[in-house]
């Protein structure tokens, strides 16, 4: 099972890549396997403390299948969906399907299955699953008299959905009565952040900025202004050289890329000085106290 971490990582290299967006959505959707099922979640962290918010009693096994909330264990070492010691996502079935587009720029309109369903605004055409096209991602949903109760994603013939946790099918279910293409999926491109360099200004020059400071990269006199100006550049260049990318103070998709998923740099330890005086010593003594110390130095009081 992959981590969240892992995850992130992979939707921002798909970015980079710029492959159509039924491929992104569905590797990514597929990356996600494995992940578990929580009534109301929404790719949210699968902790115990994110677990109980979301609680209730016609979901009993929100709280069950948790070694913590349950009382089996003390913390999640060991926990299946805790691989590595590192976080997972948790979904339900209109959250899965929402998380994924998400990161791709769509955002279903809709808390439920049948709410996503009829805000037209969210799909681009739809049908019933005998009409279903397999060349393009649909949502998939099953009907039951005038609601859906559930969906996920199509996408040549096969599925992935989350209902026992992320499960991901080779053939079609004949449970899935309907489809339906979200706006955004046309076969195009991801959209992709635009390629910065010194001079340009704006919203995307400010989240690069951002993004330098929180790895570590000092921009001492301007900041985050929003002005891709000299200060910057640097920034970028330094980046650039400690990720073995070309240097060329550019901001394009592979630079995009480390600022989206790099970790930031863990605050330095900070130095403390102590003055230590030392009474009745000779000249001598003290200079040769003060030769085993590089940075040490010594002044003298009083005397002769």
């Amino acid at each position: 099972m992959n981590s969240a971490k892992q995850v992130d990582e992979l939707v921002a290299l798909l970015k980079q890549q710029g492959i159509p967006l039924s491929d992104a959505v569905w590797q990514t959707a597929l990356a996600c396997v494995g992940f578990p099922y929580v009534f109301g979640a929404w790719g949210e962290y699968c902790t115990p403390a994110n677990r109980k918010r979301r609680s209730r009693d016609d979901h009993p096994t929100i709280v069950s299948k948790c070694q913590v909330l349950n009382g089996k264990k003390d913390s999640c070492n060991g926990c299946k969906w805790f691989p590595g010691g590192a976080q997972v996502r948790m979904f339900d079935c209109r959250g899965f399907t929402d998380w994924c587009l998400k990161q791709f720029g769509m955002d279903l309109q809709g808390e439920g299955a049948t709410s996503q369903w009829n805000t037209a605004s969210n799909w681009k055409a739809k049908g019933t699953i005998d009409t279903i096209p397999d060349d393009i991602l649909v949502c998939l949903f099953v009907k039951k008299g005038s609601k859906m109760e559930h969906t996920g994603f199509g996408y040549k013939g096969q599925t992935c959905e989350c209902s026992s946790g992320v499960q991901h099918f080779t053939k079609r279910d004949k449970k899935w009565t309907h489809w339906a293409i979200p706006a955004g999926i046309n076969g195009d491109v991801p959209i992709m952040k635009p390629t910065l360099r010194r001079g340009d200004k704006g919203p995307y020059v400010k989240e690069a900025q951002e993004d330098l400071l929180k790895l570590g990269y000092s921009l001492p006199k301007y900041g985050a202004d929003s002005d891709f100006g000299r200060e910057t550049e640097a920034a970028v260049k330094a980046l650039q050289a400690d990720y073995g990318l070309v240097v060329d103070g550019i901001i394009g998709q592979k630079t995009w890329a480390v600022l989206d998923t790099a970790e930031p740099q863990p605050e330095p330890t900070p130095v403390t000085y102590y003055t230590v005086t030392i009474p009745h010593l000779t000249q001598k003594d003290a200079e040769m106290l003060v030769s085993q110390y590089p940075d040490a130095t010594m002044t003298a009081e009083g005397g002769e």
